[in-house]
């Protein structure tokens, strides 16, 4: 595929970009854009930000991100399709996502896990890999507040592709403990919410009001919150509340919530 290059000679200053007058391939350049467009959404919102300020920051003159985003809504909805919707958009920010979806990788770090009933792992491996998530990508924590916020049409896009399935998911794997005599009868749902609120709720007090760590209230590291979530969690629904965090070998005969996760990756494989 032919690269092509471009040069902005008529661009602002850059503020957090290339050194002026450098040439970026247009892959390069819509991702350029994208990124220094998500942090000014994430800090305004789509209505707060003007693609004026978008160019400053990026360096670049509005023309050029026209050039690539007839507009601004079109930028905004590659961004929000390029971090979790997969596909939406009509002008992608990259041809491929460089990484898989949130909710596919939390298939893949609890696959062992849920295979051989280890329910603290499950849930410990989950809460772990969303915190290190929020930490890692503050900044789309923060835009996902305001597409809820300011309604726009991909958020729902979003929570049917990320939340609702993370909701089937886990759901899915609480039902099928419970029929195996593991879990009480509660609605897994409520239990998914409960287990989801809290780790959601430490990622969005850690962003929003404990961004300095002299005033946390809740001083401890991502791996121990994981675990302290997944316990309280499991001895609220567990028959047999002692025996959290014990593995034991899941019964041959019913293996469906382990069966689901192993298609689902061979599924990923062949694509």
């Amino acid at each position: 595929m032919t690269r092509h290059f471009e040069n902005d000679p008529a661009a602002p200053p850059p503020h957090q970009t290339a050194a002026p007058g450098s040439r970026m391939c247009a892959d390069d350049r819509r991702r350029q854009i994208a990124e220094v467009a998500m942090r000014l959404f994430s800090e305004r919102g789509f209505r707060g930000t003007t693609t004026k300020e978008i160019a400053q920051a990026a360096g670049v003159s509005e023309a050029i991100i026209f050039r690539h985003f007839a507009t601004k809504e079109e930028l905004y909805t590659a961004i929000i399709d390029y971090k979790g919707c997969g596909g939406a958009a009509p002008t992608p920010v990259a041809e491929r996502p460089e990484q898989p979806h949130v909710i596919d990788e939390i298939r893949d770090v609890v696959a062992e896990a849920v295979e051989s009933g280890d329910d603290l792992a499950v849930f410990q491996a989950a809460a772990l890999h969303m915190l290190e998530h929020h930490d890692e990508d503050p900044e789309f924590l923060r835009l996902l507040m305001y597409i809820a916020l300011e309604n726009h049409s991909l958020g729902s896009v979003f929570w049917d592709r990320n939340v609702r399935v993370l909701y089937e998911f886990l759901g899915g794997y609480v039902r099928c403990r419970q029929r195996e005599g593991a879990f009480r009868e509660v609605d897994a749902y409520a239990a998914v919410r409960v287990f989801l609120g809290s780790v959601i709720h430490h990622s969005l007090v850690n962003l929003l009001w404990d961004k300095d760590p002299a005033r946390r209230i809740f001083h401890v590291t991502n791996g121990e919150a994981a675990r302290q979530f997944a316990e309280i969690l499991l001895r609220g629904i567990a028959a047999d509340p002692d025996s959290v965090g014990a593995k034991r070998k899941r019964p041959a005969r019913n293996r469906e919530a382990g069966a689901d996760v192993k298609n689902h990756r061979d599924k990923n494989k062949k694509r």
